[in-house]
């Protein structure tokens, strides 16, 4: 293979092989259980980077079932989202998460910077309850439910909070170990269609774990729960600050 040939052909690795397509990345019949929480500002303070600033000390601790997306496949997902304000725009900062699918963790790191970890969520009904949990491994971190589909909600207010600005950390390091990239990333969902939403009595319980640490942010009060079906596209994102500039 030739130098310009690299050069046309390399997006992500490994360069003969990728682990995930180009997109646009497009889900369909995407599954949400978010439930907001109230927790530990100083917990918070530690975990959320400036310039972002913590707006209130909440907590959004998102299952979501992927069940038909292209070039990432059918796969479930778990993690935190706090909501925080930059430049005068609120929306979430992405704390962690947590996923059962390779190709979304290597797209996902690689392009947005999104911090995903590979380890075993669930989602299903179960009865008259929605059910998710988070296993690391053998040992539960996290466990979610939800009174099925007890409450229908304004599928335009639902729809509106979902085009909010989201944000992470980037980090992609050097050949010696160092930071070669540092970034915040802001990125939206695109072309979002609302096909359900429900509310219902909620409950969240998350456990101590030393590398899958969703407890450093205690849940101290369910404040609500939401249960979403839609199809969206995950739009590409855009640096937003660069830490390793003057």
């Amino acid at each position: 293979m030739k130098i310009e040939d690299v050069r046309k052909t390399a997006y992500s690795m490994p360069l003969t092989s990728p682990s995930y397509p180009k997109g646009p990345y497009r889900f369909f019949n995407r599954e949400y259980f978010i439930i907001t929480y109230r927790t530990d500002p100083a917990a918070l303070e530690k975990v959320v980077p400036e310039p972002l600033k913590v707006v209130e000390p909440i907590v959004k601790y998102e299952f979501i079932r992927m069940p038909d997306s292209t070039g990432f496949g059918d796969y479930t997902e778990t993690g935190q989202v706090i909501p925080v304000e930059f430049e005068g725009k609120k929306g979430g900062f992405v704390h962690s998460m947590y996923l059962d699918d390779e190709a979304p963790i290597a797209g996902g790191r690689e392009l947005w910077g999104f911090p995903k970890k590979l380890a075993k969520p669930s989602f299903a009904v179960e009865s008259d309850v929605l059910v998710a949990k988070l296993n690391y491994g053998s040992v539960l971190c996290a466990c979610g439910t939800m009174g099925y589909k007890y409450e229908a909600l304004d599928k335009d207010a639902v729809l509106k909070s979902m085009l909010a600005p989201n944000w992470m950390i980037k980090i992609i390091p050097h050949v010696d170990g160092s930071a070669r990239i540092c970034e915040l990333v802001e990125y939206y969902l695109e072309d979002v269609t609302i096909k359900e939403a429900w509310t219902g009595p909620a409950a969240l319980g998350l456990f101590p774990h030393a590398i899958c640490d969703v407890a450093k942010l205690p849940v101290l009060e369910v404040l609500s729960a939401v249960h979403i079906k839609s199809d969206l596209t995950l739009g590409l994102g855009k640096v937003a600050y660069d830490y390793l500039k003057d």
